[in-house]
Parts: C-alpha cells; structure tokens; sequence
C-alpha cells in the first residue's frame, strides 16, 4: 500500500502542474487516477479522502511560496531576418517583438529572437534549435519566402505552429500535411500581382516587362504577374532575374528596354528592389514601374531616392493608415499599432513587416486562450490545440484587414487587406480606386 507522504508529494506535484497549466485540469485528472487505483484496492480509501480535503491548501500553499509556479510560460520563437539583405524587413520585425504581449491568458509569455541573416541554411538551424532546445509553442517568422518555405519540413516535424511573415502563396498553399503546421500574414503574392494587372489596366498599358530576385520570392512572383497580365489582355515581353546581393542589374535591365514595355514589374523584397527601379531611371525609362509589397519600410525609399517618385505598389494599409477612409476595416487598429512603433521608433518609422509581426502577435493572443483550455504549454497537446485555434480564426480585425481563416487558408485576408500606393517624393501615397 502506498504511503500517504508519497501520495501527497504526488498531489503537490500534481497542485504544481495544474496551477503551472492555469488549469484545473491537471488535478482533475491525477485524482481520478487515484480513485481508479483505489477501486483496484492500491489506495486506502480513507486515506484518500483525508488527502484530498488537504488538495486546496497544498494548492494554496504552492502558490504562495512559489508564485512563478502559477503562471505558466508560453514561449514564442522569431526566426528574423536581422541581418543581410533582408534586414530591413526583419529589424522592424523584431522591434515590434518588444510591443507583443508579455501575458496571455494569464499565463506569461517569453519570446526568443534568433537571427537567420537572410539565409536559408540559418533559417532551417534557427527552427531546429528554438524546437529541441528552447521547446517553443510557435514560431513566427521567417521574413522572408525563401527562409519560411526550408522552415516548413522542421516545424511539421516538430508539430509546431508557424506563422510567417513572407509573401509567397507557397508557404501555405495548398494546405497538405506538412503546411497543416504553417500560417502568414502578409497579403499573397497572387492578391498583389491581381491589384498591379488591375491598376496597370486602367493605366492603358499593353506589355508588362519583369524583374525579380533569382529566388522563390521573385519565381512566384513572376507566375502570379504573368497569369493576372493574361486575365487583363496584356503580354509579358521580358523576365529578368538578380540576385540580392548584386552590385549591378545594367545587363537585365538593358534587355528589358529593348523589348519596350509599357510597364516593368520589380519582384522583390528589402533594399535590394531599389537596384532595378534606379537603373531603369538612370537609362531613360518613362513608362510605369511597379513593386512587390516587400518594399513597403522606410529603408527602402531611403536608398531609393527620388528614382521611386511616381512609382507605385500595392501593399499593407498601415503604410497609409491615416489616409484611408474611415470605413476600412483596418485603419482603427493600424494607428493604433502605428502609435505604439513610433513611441517606440520615432515618427515616420513604421513599416509594414512590423505590422505583419504585429498581427502575428493579435492571432496568438486570440488562439493561446482557447488552446490553454485543452493542455499546457510546452506540451505537444498544446502545440495541436494552438495549430487548431489558429485555423478556426474568425472574424478576427487586424492592421492588414479582417481574418477569417479555415483548414484550406491560412492566411484569412481578403481583398480588403491590399490598397495601391503611389511613392511620391518619397512618402507612401494612398491611391483610392
């Protein structure tokens, strides 16, 4: 027969998880263990019952001389882009970090920021390592696609949630058993390619010249402006490819005036996009140019310059919030989060790859309560019930639009959360349709 003193060791360890989980549960359950084991005639019976009339001041007194014992910790891992030639995307990114939630739920929240210096390989030993090591409940990150897609095989093997912060439709679609663990949120390549074909339309243009990063980014870019220029009547004359680190795009650049294009699409992310636009400038050219969303930070016009004016793109509404109309689903919470950066950063320091870590942050806040329910952090209980409230996510406003997601689309925006923009004299301008 067991002793009463191991029993209530077993108790106070079982008080200690249950007040760990914020849950009762835990207790629940190790007491009706116990009282199967009693039916099987392990346990006294009176013995039980004494101790479980001790349950609440064991609990009590656990709290009290332990009280980190009462919170649990979820943890949140962020895979950035912090330096190389991404880093003007993950920088913001991790300073939003500093505004997320420190306590969810009741329970208290730690996030641990890795640097992937805009590498994949990094990206792939960053996720390993916040899994194995530090036992994170989610991951947000990568900034980039090509980062977040060599993401997708570790996080499905480690049954952890992912939210990414890149573009490309590919890091979620379609939704197979491996992106089953993987959310974004930032708009799809394939919205915005649909929003230039549409504005460039108006615009009368008739060939559509592309250059783009010679990476998954710039490839999945291309395929979705090619598709929309065919829907809109219009002929794709050139593609053209760089890479992010290349001093120089003279070469693809020449080949595309050649073919004279009405517009040129820029399929790529960070600083590196101003290469292509200030050479297209400094050889003449004077029709449209276009963007990728992944453009939309403040570095990006600074090293851009007056080559940019008068050039547009579509992208987040929090880099025109207070331009929008009043109606826009977004715009209440955008400034909102535009305020807290900039007491943070400064005036004029938002940008948009802060925003969508921002809204990382609104979907856990939403999703870790309703897992919590169901198990405690750091288990693979938790991990699923987190993964199955972040697809159940509905109606859920954000900086970028409202979120209605389900097991087909983890991204849940909708056209609502795009709006084209003008750069002139280089501030973001918001074009109504």
């Amino acid at each position: 027969m067991r002793r009463a003193g191991s029993f209530d060791a077993g108790l106070a360890s079982a008080c200690a998880r249950a007040l760990h989980a914020g849950t009762w549960g835990v207790l629940m359950r190790q007491l009706k263990r116990a009282k199967r084991r009693e039916r099987l005639g392990r346990v006294d019976g009176k013995w039980l019952a004494r101790s479980a009339a001790r349950i609440a001041a064991l609990c009590a007194a656990l709290a009290c001389l332990s009280p980190s014992i009462a919170l649990a910790q979820v943890k949140i891992g962020l895979v950035l882009s912090l330096t190389g030639p991404a880093a003007s995307l993950g920088i913001p990114a991790r300073d939003t970090a500093t505004l997320l939630p420190k306590q969810i739920g009741g329970q208290s929240v730690e996030y641990i920021v890795l640097d992937d210096a805009s590498d994949t390989t990094q990206a792939v030993q960053d996720t390993k390592k916040l899994i194995s090591e530090n036992h994170v409940d989610a991951i947000i990150g990568s900034s980039i696609t090509p980062n977040s897609l060599a993401m997708i095989d570790v996080v499905a093997d480690g049954t952890t949630p992912m939210i990414s912060l890149a573009s490309s439709a590919k890091i979620i679609e379609p939704v197979d058993a491996k992106r089953h663990w993987v959310f974004k949120t930032p708009q799809t390549d394939a919205m915005m390619a649909s929003a230039i074909a549409e504005h460039a339309s108006t615009r009368g243009v008739k060939t559509v010249a592309f250059i783009g990063q010679a990476d998954a980014l710039g490839e999945t870019f291309y395929a979705e402006v090619a598709k929309f220029a065919q829907l809109h009547h219009m002929q794709m004359v050139a593609s053209e490819r760089f890479n992010r680190t290349d001093p120089s795009v003279t070469g693809q650049v020449l080949k595309i005036l050649a073919t004279h294009p009405d517009a040129v699409v820029v399929g790529a992310a960070g600083t590196p996009a101003a290469l292509p636009p200030k050479t297209l400038r400094e050889r003449g050219y004077k029709g449209l140019i276009y963007h990728n969303h992944g453009v939309g930070n403040n570095d990006f016009l600074r090293v851009c310059g007056a080559d940019c004016n008068g050039t547009f793109l579509p992208a987040s509404p929090v880099l025109v919030a207070a331009q929008l109309p009043a109606d826009h689903p977004a715009k209440r919470l955008a400034l909102d989060y535009i305020a807290r950066f900039e007491a943070l950063r400064g005036p004029n320091s938002v940008s948009a790859f802060g925003s969508y870590t921002w809204d990382a942050g609104m979907l856990l806040n939403h999703a870790v309560p309703i897992a919590l329910k169901t198990a405690a952090p750091g288990t693979p209980e938790f991990r699923r019930a987190l993964r199955d409230a972040l697809e159940a996510t509905r109606g859920l406003a954000d900086t970028n639009g409202v979120v209605n997601m389900s097991a087909a689309d983890h991204l849940g925006l909708d056209q609502r959360a795009r709006v084209m923009v003008e750069i002139k004299n280089g501030k973001w301008v918001y074009q109504p349709r």
